[in-house]
């Protein structure tokens, strides 16, 4: 039986915010005809993952809807799943990736970026060091793609803040400060990077093709380190059995 894919996101006190969370599920849908997927949320918007999670039927895998770790992906959301699903398997979570950075360059194509343009990722930050450096990893990514320096900057917890990050890039040669959006949809942190002065800020991650695509990556992935990990034990069982 094919597991029930469980897409976990954080959830916001926005109606905008949960309509695109709402679009990409269907999206992820769509890239798979006929498979299960459920959209759950750890907090605020609802559904709730655990209620999902009691409800769903058969083996079921929970891909975070998250672009770094930090405390939702290794602490909240692995309570939950332990607490309603015991028998779920976590998928890592989204990012750092290739579809990301791909989906981030067009979003700043679209936006209207030039070659000259500085480039700055702008997320929303972690208390979590392993989170930051996640996003580290996200920036070195668009970087390459860019083949330009690109800057990982925080709207919240994490150094360099945005603020400053804006501040030594102005210093530099660029004429434009272009601030690249490492956010799945609009919403609180949207709107920071939005207010920052920044000469472009691009859209959200947003419903693409490509992110829902990485969906179906984490979690093929994780059933795949899933079934490697029982195998063994299953060869064990049966070579005692025969002994």
């Amino acid at each position: 039986m094919t597991p029930t894919l469980v897409m976990a996101a954080h959830g916001a006190r926005s109606g905008h915010w949960e309509s695109v969370m709402d679009s990409l599920a269907a999206r992820v849908r769509r890239a798979r005809p006929g498979s299960a997927v459920e959209l759950g949320f750890l907090e605020i918007s609802s559904p709730l993952l655990s209620d999902v999670l009691s409800g769903v039927a058969g083996p079921v895998v929970v891909v975070p809807m998250l672009l770094a770790g930090g405390y939702h992906a290794h602490i909240d959301l692995p309570a939950v799943v332990a607490r309603t699903r015991p028998d779920a398997v976590v998928a890592g979570q989204l990012g750092p990736h290739r579809l990301l950075t791909s989906v981030l360059a067009r979003r700043l194509a679209v936006a209207g970026l030039r070659p000259c343009d500085a480039v700055i990722l702008g997320a929303a930050g972690s208390s979590d060091p392993a989170a930051l450096d996640d996003v580290r990893a996200a920036a070195r990514l668009l970087s390459v793609r860019l083949s330009r320096p690109v800057t990982a900057a925080f709207a919240s917890a994490g150094t360099p803040t945005l603020a400053e990050a804006l501040e030594r890039t102005r210093a530099g040669l660029a004429p434009r400060v272009a601030v690249a959006s490492y956010l799945l949809a609009p919403g609180f942190f949207h709107d920071r990077l939005l207010n920052s002065g920044a000469d472009l800020v691009s859209p959200p991650l947003g419903v693409d093709d490509d992110l829902a695509a990485l969906v179906w990556t984490r979690f093929d992935e994780a059933l795949a380190r899933h079934h490697a990990a029982i195998t063994p034990a299953r060869t064990s069982f049966a070579t005692r059995a025969h002994a």
